[in-house]
């Protein structure tokens, strides 16, 4: 598996999977990430707030991006080594070589940034720019894709590779891919000097964003936010049925939304949780699945939600707020369709609660934690309220950090602040080396003009249906999500596949999201399943087995991007006066699908009375309740009325049945 699954979200990567994929650093390399991670940190600080720590030199956005590259992209050939097979604890003089030819030219583009932003070397270096800057940039692209190698693995390389090299032999690609060739050298100095390509929006977003996001997440999971948050789960919803497994949705939902990684929250919070769940009577397949849900669904909520989101407000040109703000209803029906999910097996199954001695005391937790809370809420208020974003993680940081001093048990010293430096240095040098060579991509499509070519042609192949041209995408993103990081994924088609949806009709923000949702698809579906497959290893369950039931208790993430893209007042664009009575014929549905995949509905109880007729009755609810859930008109043959009457002629003699069964069989 590749773990950019943590880096893709934006999580700290676990110690487990760190060792497996990354090199022991010596003391001296070791000091240099740390260092070289401080000084990341300083320097962002200082570009967000404004602080002149450098006299009075006000960084241009290259120079500023540049030095970034400097600091970070070199150290993947050092913590990263070159095939699997290397040794862990030896850094041989080839990636030492490359990693001082890297800090060199990123060093040597910070200090022309200047003149390249003059002079226009983005599409005229080969003659204006000097010699050894254009020559120069062949290198940089070659070791971007190296970089992007180790970090992201062989398959990303091998699609980043290709459309990186596209401009140059585009002129001989049938249509509609045809497009003037352009020179090896124009392109590589087009990639590298441009704000397109190795510095575009995937860079930008990490300079500006996740940077700040990152470091938050980190602070929180080295603070104890962990413990917090799954105690917090415990105390709340322990005692009732399936309580176990609710504490998992709860504590993942929680820890997962700040640190915003899948693989990682699985395996720390799915460490405490899925023991509890097996129990309390989970079957250990069941209880990986419930873990890997909650896992996967916790980076698609607000207020963190990983470098993703922070990506789409980059290609969206919105704050980032706005991004998370359209997440939140989307993020509840899926969560609330977990808990569904878990009650109805529950009661299905006779489950009981957690004993009282397991269970910790709420007042007793929030004395020892409260001060994440306050802090959460600080975020929230700082992004949502004060539209600071840039500033929210940071503040919220510090704020944490001197709570945690002053109230805490679990106070920070060098220990500490080491391990905290070396999670962010290890994240971020693994993000860089991800979102320069994406960034590859959307350079090749920028400078061919491709994009508006690629989206008329989509659109004469889906003979200009959004219905179709949504199917197609969602095919896309689940199998791109298969072998790519998620960030990666998502740029891919939000270059090639969301300029046609929207220019079919859909709203732009929905579309994004919905090329997210179904890129997160592929972690708990099978073949892959790294979420499903990561939870079973926890769980002691078959992997396979695993992911078919995170499909079917996640089930409802593969119909919720096309409700939103087809209602966009679920994620608070165009028209809200319908919202809230969708959002409560949203949740009826969900119920009532909920109890007819699980066979248990509430108020009714178990099907299994209803003998020959339970399987009827439970289509007729999975049926009836997507019906309620759908929106109706638009893009639907029906109206919201015609939806709503549809879906009570199919669950209400369903219910009607199930309730006739249950009297019949008390009697």
């Amino acid at each position: 598996m590749s773990e950019a699954g943590a880096a893709e979200a934006g999580g700290p990567a676990t110690d487990d999977a760190k060792d497996a994929r990354t090199r022991r650093l010596s003391p001296g390399w070791r000091a240099l990430l740390l260092a070289w991670t401080a000084a990341v940190i300083a320097l962002c600080l200082n570009q967000q707030f404004t602080l002149r720590f450098l006299a009075d030199v006000t960084l241009l956005d290259t120079e500023y991006f540049w030095i970034l590259i400097a600091l970070l992209l070199p150290l993947a050939f050092i913590v990263y080594p070159a095939h699997p097979q290397a040794d862990p604890r030896r850094v041989p003089w080839y990636d030492v070589a490359l990693f001082a030819a890297c800090t060199a030219l990123a060093v040597g583009y910070a200090w022309t940034a200047r003149e390249s932003a003059a002079s226009g070397w983005e599409y005229a270096a080969t003659s204006v720019a000097p010699g050894w800057a254009v020559w120069s940039t062949v290198l940089m692209w070659v070791l971007v894709l190296e970089a992007l190698r180790r970090a992201g693995g062989w398959v990303l390389l091998g699609i980043m590779a290709v459309f990186s090299l596209f401009p140059i032999f585009s002129g001989w690609m049938p249509p509609p891919l045809s497009a003037p060739s352009v020179g090896l050298l124009d392109t590589a100095t087009y990639h590298v000097f441009s704000r397109e390509s190795v510095l575009g929006i995937p860079m930008r977003a990490f300079a500006e964003l996740v940077i700040g996001f990152l470091v938050f997440g980190t602070a929180l999971q080295y603070t104890g936010a962990g413990t917090f948050f799954i105690d917090f789960a415990f105390a709340l919803c322990g005692r009732y049925r399936g309580g176990a497994a609710k504490v998992a949705i709860f504590s993942s939902g929680l820890l997962g939304s700040m640190s915003g990684s899948v693989i990682s929250n699985v395996l720390t919070t799915g460490t405490m949780t899925i023991p509890a769940m097996k129990r309390s009577g989970v079957r250990p397949a069941v209880a990986g699945a419930i873990e890997a849900c909650a896992s996967t669904g916790a980076v698609l909520a607000p207020p963190v939600m990983g470098a993703t989101a922070f990506v789409m407000a980059e290609f969206l040109d919105v704050p980032y707020a706005t991004v998370a703000l359209a997440a939140t209803i989307p993020a509840v029906l899926y969560f609330f369709a977990l808990f569904m999910q878990i009650d109805c097996n529950a009661g299905r199954n006779a489950m009981v609660g957690l004993p009282r001695e397991e269970i910790p005391a709420l007042r007793e937790v929030f004395r020892e934690g409260w001060y994440f809370v306050f802090v959460i809420v600080l975020l929230v208020v700082l992004l949502l309220v004060m539209k600071r974003e840039n500033w929210a993680p940071w503040l919220a940081t510090a704020l944490l950090l001197v709570l945690n001093q002053a109230f805490s048990k679990q106070r920070w010293g060098r220990r500490e602040l080491v391990a905290f430096l070396e999670g962010n240095g290890r994240v971020f040098v693994e993000l860089v080396a991800i979102l320069a060579g994406v960034g590859l991509l959307v350079g090749a499509f920028s400078l061919t003009g491709l994009t508006g070519t690629l989206t008329t042609e989509l659109l004469h192949l889906a003979g200009r249906s959004p219905i179709l041209l949504m199917l197609m995408g969602a095919l896309t993103s689940f199998v791109l999500g298969m072998g790519m990081t998620i960030t990666a994924c998502y740029i891919f088609l939000a270059v090639l596949l969301a300029p046609s949806l929207i220019q079919a009709g859909l709203d732009p923000l929905a579309v994004h999201m919905f090329i997210m949702y179904w890129g997160m698809v592929s972690f708990i579906t099978p073949p892959v399943a790294l979420a499903a497959f990561a939870a079973a290893s926890v769980a002691r369950a078959g992997p396979n087995e695993t992911g078919l039931q995170a499909m079917k208790i996640g089930s409802i993430i593969y119909f919720v991007p096309f409700f939103f893209v087809m209602n966009p007042s679920l994620v608070l664009q165009g028209d809200l006066s319908d919202l809230p009575l969708h959002l409560v014929t949203a949740l009826l549905g969900i119920a009532l699908t909920c109890g007819g995949l699980q066979g248990y509905l509430q108020g009714v109880g178990d099907l299994r009375r209803c003998g020959a007729l339970e399987w009827p009755i439970r289509a007729a609810l999975v049926v009836g309740g997507l019906m309620f859930v759908a929106p109706g008109g638009g893009l639907m043959p029906l109206s919201s009325l015609q939806m709503t009457l549809a879906a009570l002629a199919l669950s209400v003699p369903a219910i009607a049945i199930a309730l006739a069964a249950r009297r019949s069989a008390r009697r």
